[in-house]
């Protein structure tokens, strides 16, 4: 009978020290998912502080390069139309004095220079209002983008149009006016280097929560995956990436360039 009560006792500690080990054993376990558990999201908070600081980081200077350009675009802006275009309007009064000095017959020679001169001035005075931000925010988004077409209307394409669809809408912050602006001067910048088009189409669509810009000439186009990617389309993807907005360049050769741009207005 002793033994038998011996034996019992034994077999119910041996019971308890295993319920107790199986405790410990998941206690420990429960600790180390709950140290892991929270060592992955301090990790990955770590990992989101520096994606957003690097995110920033760039942001900053993104935005300090587009100051400088704008900047460096207004400086420009004025010495063409003071520098260059006083000296332009100086040759064109000195022209005129000298017509007026030559026989009648001599005159008639003065005719294509003098109408050169003068479409020298008008294109320089063009070009300084569409370089200087506080023009083209005076003068309005859509005029300053009819204006630019007009002006290369006359220089390369056989017709240069723009077309807006919807209601307009007004930019909440104009400084994403002028960055819009400029990626389509870098695009029909490359479209007049590069593109041999002769026509160019320019569309702004308004709905109520987006502005929707297509810009497609119909030039001999390239090869998406072999083009170099040039500074033109960093410059207009790192734009349209400070306001937020979806950029697409597509292009195929002999068939064009089409530039789309989705700018959120809400």
């Amino acid at each position: 009978m002793v033994q038998t009560g011996e034996r019992l006792a034994s077999t119910a500690s041996e019971r308890y020290l295993l319920i107790y080990m199986v405790a410990v054993l998941v206690i420990i376990t429960a600790l180390v998912v709950v140290f892991f558990v929270v060592f992955l999201k301090r990790k990955n908070k770590l990992l989101e502080d520096r994606i957003k600081q690097q995110q920033a980081f760039e942001s900053e200077i993104a935005r300090a390069q587009t100051e400088t350009q704008e900047q460096t675009l207004k400086n420009i802006g004025w010495e063409l139309h003071d520098n260059v275009g006083q000296l332009l309007s100086f040759a064109s009064m000195q022209l005129s004095i000298l017509k007026m000095q030559v026989d009648a017959d001599v005159r008639d020679k003065f005719k294509d220079t003098t109408a050169a001169i003068s479409e020298s001035l008008s294109e320089v005075r063009a070009l300084s209002k569409t370089l200087n931000n506080e023009v083209v925010l005076n003068i309005g988004f859509e005029k300053s983008i009819s204006n630019e077409l007009n002006r290369l209307n006359k220089l390369k394409f056989a017709s240069a149009e723009l077309k807006v669809i919807g209601d307009k809408i007004e930019f909440e912050d104009r400084k994403h006016e002028i960055i819009i602006f400029r990626i389509l001067q870098e695009f029909l910048s490359n479209t007049v280097k590069y593109s041999q088009a002769e026509n160019l189409n320019v569309i702004l669509e308004y709905t109520d929560k987006k502005l929707k810009i297509t810009a497609k000439d119909d030039g001999v186009g390239f090869n998406m995956d072999t083009a170099e990617k040039g500074s033109g389309l960093i410059n207009m993807r790192s734009r349209a990436n400070l306001i937020g907005a979806a950029f697409s360049l597509e292009s195929q050769p002999e068939h064009g360039v089409t530039l789309i741009l989705d700018y959120p207005l809400l």
